[in-house]
């Protein structure tokens, strides 16, 4: 067995028989014990009781994070003429039609979100099986197929996060950066786990939100109360 490092081994003592605890305790447990050399995302990850391979059980959907991520996100948009002009005034990093769908089937993927306007989904499409397992693919069940790029494009910028159930149930995502006040940490926390509850498909039968657990990028995880991470 590998031997653990010192700073891995400490975090795991400070973790250790802490279990469904609050948000805000889970908060500052990884704030106190995020020590790698660069900001560290706070991840959340959510086990659900759904089974994605059948449509009745897809859990899928966007929620603005009222604190941002913290990161940068890249922004691609597949629009023409006065269109193309409006993601570009936006502050959209990628805005093509063809040129820009050769370019990812080229293998270059430059971006965190990619946005498209109605008429450019025949191109799009084509992309399917680049774009669909990286969660890339423009959807209109999340606003990224829309006439509204300027709103889309400042929406991506400003701390909106997409978010869509695994093979296994699990919703994952990035909320904020180990840098991030408590109070904004948990607020990101609670709005992200709201937005999956209000997800809550049709077939979702027995215990919806099973467990909520939340780590940062180096260190090991906690699991929250359902509790307290739902505000009940």
């Amino acid at each position: 067995m590998a031997k653990l490092g010192k700073r891995t081994a400490a975090a795991r003592e400070a973790f250790a028989g802490k279990e469904n605890i609050s948000v805000e305790e889970a908060v500052e447990l990884i704030k106190a014990n995020a020590t790698a050399k660069f900001d560290e995302t706070v991840e959340i990850a959510l086990n659900l009781g759904v089974d994605p391979r059948h449509a009745d059980q897809m859990v899928r959907g966007v929620v603005s994070l009222p604190n941002g991520t913290g990161k940068t996100v890249r922004v691609a948009v597949f629009a023409r003429g006065p269109k193309a002009d409006e993601a570009t005034a936006a502050g959209a990093d990628i805005v093509g039609a063809e040129d820009l769908m050769e370019t990812i089937q080229g293998g270059t993927i430059e971006f965190d979100r990619c946005i498209a306007t109605p008429d450019m989904m025949p191109i799009v499409g084509r992309l399917g099986k680049i774009l669909g397992p990286r969660n890339l693919m423009p959807n209109p069940k999340v606003g990224t197929v829309t006439m509204d790029v300027k709103a889309a494009v400042e929406a991506a910028k400003g701390g909106e996060v997409q978010f869509k159930a695994e093979k296994a149930g699990v919703v994952h995502c990035g909320v904020g950066k180990v840098s991030f006040d408590a109070a904004k940490l948990s607020e990101n926390i609670r709005a992200f786990v709201d937005a999956v509850q209000k997800a809550k498909p049709t077939g979702a039968k027995g215990t919806y939100m099973k467990k909520v657990s939340v780590s940062s990028t180096m260190g090991p995880g906690v699991s929250i109360s359902v509790d307290s991470a739902t505000g009940n």
